[in-house]
């Protein structure tokens, strides 16, 4: 037999787990990859349902889990720091406002990149820059190094996929008016192993989360209608966010010291909706098919998710684009579930009047009582949970040698 060979372009999560899966079935799998690095460490990403049970497929569960973040839970506090609402880690695959397995997106890319490094070929510090599809092939130019031929092309990008153009030119993200900002500051003695989160009102929310490199990872949502802030230099992007966080109490005077040291990232949330994740011979996987915000909580299992499956179709049939097809068909359930958001956002997380927020609060607090974790747990004995809404296929593919934790 010909060995059939992909392009797979993005080392972070999807982009890796595919190449994994494909190489052990016998495809010769290329990663490309713009930076001329892996991921760094990131923020805090949860895994869950079906994306746990590709965890145990792959046999990194357990690796996974030693590089836990040790979070114990999510705990809403107002501005002076006192609780508002606590809600405890789920004990299961799916349950708990934070998940049983909480990682670093870094991290958890590093250990994909670890267990598939020896059958993959990665090049970093690369990218495509055309694509041509003649229906036998895809011939690949890159901005550096030869052009080359594949079977088949994936785009593991992100939300705003430069590569996705080529094949999608009209695919425009679905702007919600939201904006976050990631950073780590220094841990000091007033930490603890909640995701400690508080509602700033105007359209803010702060909120503070352990990780387990000695440090406690920031984040700052705020609403804006003025799009592309994102693209600013670092220096615009702190100057707006001292501004918008100036009168905010608690913890965000320490944060906002914090912004002139170590790396950050200002995101603005969207999610990706497309009629259709293929154009012939290539496809899309991850947030570059079908993001979903980190306010689903869902992007990290979409993304183990949908590597596993789309590996799966490839390598049980001979045509790509069949694959491609019924990859989509399978998938699309979980990713409407995923990406249905609460009536309202921004504004039902990110409250803008003071009457909104003491609603969320009261909200918050009936939710957080013992009796209603009770009922809630009790109902959800009769429903199935968003991350489950498919049933993972089984696939003859080979499964790896367990990672260590």
């Amino acid at each position: 037999m010909v060995q059939r060979s992909v392009l797979v372009s993005g080392a972070s999560v999807a982009g890796p787990a595919l190449a994994s899966w494909l190489a052990r079935s016998g495809w010769d799998a290329t990663v490309v990859e713009h930076f001329d690095h892996l991921p760094d460490q990131g923020q805090n990403v949860d895994v869950r349902g079906v994306g746990r049970q590709v965890l145990r497929r792959m046999r990194i569960e357990e690796a996974v889990r030693a590089a836990h973040t040790s979070e114990v839970g999510v705990r809403f506090v107002d501005e002076r720091g006192r609780p508002v609402a606590s809600f405890p880690a789920g004990t299961d695959d799916s349950g708990g406002g934070t998940a049983e397995i909480e990682i670093l997106r870094g991290q958890l890319a590093e250990l994909l990149y670890e267990q598939s490094a020896d059958e993959v070929e990665y090049r970093f510090g690369d990218r495509i820059s055309a694509l041509h599809d003649d229906e036998a092939g895809v011939d690949v130019e890159f901005r550096h190094g030869p052009d080359r031929r594949f079977d088949a092309v994936v785009i593991a990008e992100g939300l705003r996929s430069r590569t996705r153009s080529m094949i999608m030119p009209d695919a425009r993200p679905r702007e919600l008016g939201l904006y976050i900002a990631h950073l780590a500051v220094p841990r000091t003695d007033s930490d603890s192993r909640w995701w400690r989160t508080m509602l700033c009102g105007r359209g803010r929310v702060i909120f503070l989360r352990p990780d387990n490199v000695g440090t406690t990872r920031a984040g700052m949502f705020f609403t804006s209608n003025v799009r592309g802030l994102d693209r600013l230099g670092r220096d615009d992007i702190v100057a707006i966010l001292r501004e918008t966080f100036a009168d905010v109490g608690w913890e965000a005077p320490r944060v906002l010291e914090s912004l002139d040291n170590g790396s950050l990232y200002l995101e603005d949330i969207a999610q990706t909706r497309l009629p259709t994740w293929s154009r012939g011979r290539t496809a899309l996987v991850g947030d570059a098919a079908y993001c979903a915000t980190p306010i689903s909580g869902m992007g990290t299992t979409l993304a183990l998710t949908g590597a596993y499956v789309l590996a799966g179709e490839l390598t049980a049939r001979d045509d790509p684009r069949a694959a491609f097809a019924r990859y989509e068909q399978l998938l699309r359930p979980l990713v409407t579930q995923a990406q249905h958001l609460l009536p309202g956002v921004p504004n039902a997380v990110v409250p803008q009047s003071r009457a909104q927020r003491t609603l969320i609060h009261t909200a918050l607090r009936l939710a957080g009582t013992p009796l209603a974790r009770r009922l809630q747990a009790t109902a959800g004995r009769f429903t199935t949970p968003r991350a489950e809404a498919i049933t993972l296929p089984d696939y003859p593919m080979p499964q790896p040698r367990p990672m260590a934790a």
